[in-house]
């Protein structure tokens, strides 16, 4: 089975009519899908169609998606001068030199002015040739997501040895806490007695049947048996999605939080100092868990 991180990165080349296209695809962690284009001017037509390829791929992730087209030589149309626009601001950085007296207009900086010049793409002048371009477009694309996937995936699978590392430790930990001398019935009993003899000895008046009663109610709040079946179960059940397909990181970020949660309870409930050393290490690799869950999709 393949996990998926939402980590990867890839690029994908290809060619129509002379235009080389080229697509280059990153992802990185997200709550949810969030798509990025950086799209040359004039391409911003095909970004519907690019979006939803993507959104066919993929769940989560925040993903860019970069075009660049380069033409070959002698594609490109002749540039065009709009004559009139020039002429109106050649006539008004005449009359600013000549009022203000600031430095004379040039050529160079007239024609970069927008509006001014414009250079035209032979190559997507006819409707025939714009639609055989942007399928050539959308092609590149897939490939660049196909390869998007697969870096994906390679994370993912690499991240899985690691997380099911994590779930065997805290498995491990959860055996110790429930196998841990202080949780003994003799031992508990033991303790118990001896709290409520010095109790009976610096008081006066006070009720031993009513102090062995709050001490087994004590104890019984103190039993962290609730809390280690919780762990097994939640144990098995992650073991369960790692060996899954398809975008388990959302189930496995509960997951995390919920061992978590059980942890908290076993430190706070913990009546042996051995239990809360159990407990300060389960915290530890829960949250070494969570962290990487944090890159699966």
């Amino acid at each position: 089975m393949t996990l998926e991180s939402m980590t990867g990165f890839a690029r994908a080349t290809g060619d129509e009519d002379g235009a080389a296209l080229a697509w280059e695809a990153r992802s990185v962690n997200g709550k949810g899908l969030e798509l990025r284009f950086r799209l040359p001017p004039g391409f911003e037509r095909i970004e519907p169609a690019a979006r939803q390829a993507v959104q066919q791929r993929f769940s989560r992730g925040s993903i860019q998606a970069s075009l660049t087209v380069a033409r070959a030589a002698g594609l490109h149309a002749p540039p065009v001068v709009n004559e009139a626009f020039l002429r109106d601001v050649t006539e008004l950085a005449r009359r600013m030199e000549e009022m203000f007296g600031v430095a004379p207009a040039t050529a160079d900086g007239l024609l970069a002015l927008r509006g001014v010049l414009d250079m035209p793409d032979a190559a997507v002048e006819t409707e025939e040739g714009r639609a055989a371009l942007d399928a050539a477009v959308l092609r590149v694309l897939d490939t660049a997501l196909s390869g998007l996937e697969n870096a994906r995936r390679a994370e993912g699978a690499a991240l899985k040895p690691l997380l099911l590392g994590h779930v065997d430790q805290i498995e491990q930990l959860t055996l110790r806490a429930e196998a841990d001398p202080s949780r003994e019935p003799a031992t508990i009993r033991a303790r118990l007695a001896e709290q409520v003899r010095l109790l009976m000895e610096a008081g006066t008046g006070l009720d031993e049947a009513r102090l062995h009663q709050e001490a087994a109610i004590l104890a019984t709040k103190a039993d962290i048996r609730e809390e280690i079946d919780r762990l097994k179960t939640h144990v098995a059940s992650a073991r369960a999605l790692l060996d899954s397909d398809g975008a388990v990181g959302r189930k496995l970020d509960f997951l995390a939080q919920e061992f978590n949660r059980e942890s908290n309870t076993l430190c706070s409930k913990s009546n042996a100092a051995s239990v809360t050393a159990i407990g300060l290490e389960l915290k530890a690799v829960v949250d070494q868990f969570r962290e990487q869950v944090q890159n699966l999709e």
